[in-house]
C-alpha cells in the first residue's frame, strides 16, 4: 500500500481513494463555525456557499477527511482555514469532543445525511472564530447568518445532504435553537 499513500502528505492516489471509498467509510470532520458575543452565545453561523458532493450548490459548514496519522484536531484546523482563510483563528479548545456524530451514507433514507460519494462517519463540532474569515477558491461564498436565519425555510433550502440537520443540532447543542 506505500506506493498508493504519498507518505510525505498521507494523501492516497485517485485510485487507492475510490477503491477504499467503495469498499469502508471514511473519518470525517464537520466545523460549525460561529461567533459569539462577549458572554459565549452563538451570535452568527458561518456557512460556505460551494459544490456539493451531488454536484448542487450548497450551502454547507466547514467539512473534510481526516488523513492517516492526523489528529482530529489537527483536521479540524486544517480544513478551517483552508475553507475560512488564514486568519480566522478558531478557537478550538485544548479538549474537544464532537456535539454529534454523522453518517453520511449515498442513500439519504438511511441517515438523512447523503453522501453519493461513500459512507462516511464524520464528528462535528462547533467552532467560534475569532478573525477575518474569507472564503477560498472552493467556496464561492461565505455567509454569517444569525441562529433564526440560519434554520429559515430560505436559507434551509440552499442546503444538502442533511447539513440543514447539522444546523439545528450544533445550535440546539449550544442552547441557541429559536
Amino acid at each position: 500500500m506505500t506506493e498508493e499513500v504519498d507518505t510525505r502528505t498521507a494523501w492516497l492516489s485517485h485510485d487507492a481513494l475510490q477503491n477504499i471509498r467503495a469498499n469502508v467509510p471514511l473519518v470525517y470532520v464537520d466545523a460549525v463555525p460561529v461567533r459569539v458575543d462577549e458572554l459565549g452565545r452563538v451570535t452568527h453561523i458561518g456557512m460556505l456557499l460551494r459544490q456539493a458532493a451531488d454536484g448542487s450548490i450548497s450551502r454547507m459548514v466547514v467539512s473534510g477527511r481526516v488523513l492517516y496519522g492526523e489528529r482530529i484536531r489537527t483536521a479540524l484546523l486544517r480544513h478551517l482555514e483552508k475553507d475560512l482563510g488564514p486568519v480566522a483563528l478558531p478557537q478550538i479548545p485544548p479538549e474537544i469532543a464532537p456535539f454529534t456524530i454523522v453518517e453520511y451514507f449515498p442513500d439519504a433514507d438511511i441517515s438523512g445525511y447523503q453522501d453519493p460519494r461513500h459512507h462516511a462517519v464524520s464528528l462535528a463540532f462547533v467552532v467560534p472564530v475569532a478573525g477575518d474569515c474569507q472564503p477560498t477558491q472552493e467556496a464561492l461564498d461565505l455567509g454569517w447568518f444569525t441562529p433564526a436565519e440560519a434554520i429559515s425555510d430560505k436559507v434551509r433550502n440552499e442546503m444538502t445532504g442533511g447539513h440543514d440537520r447539522l444546523i439545528r443540532l450544533a445550535l440546539a447543542h449550544v442552547g441557541q435553537l429559536p
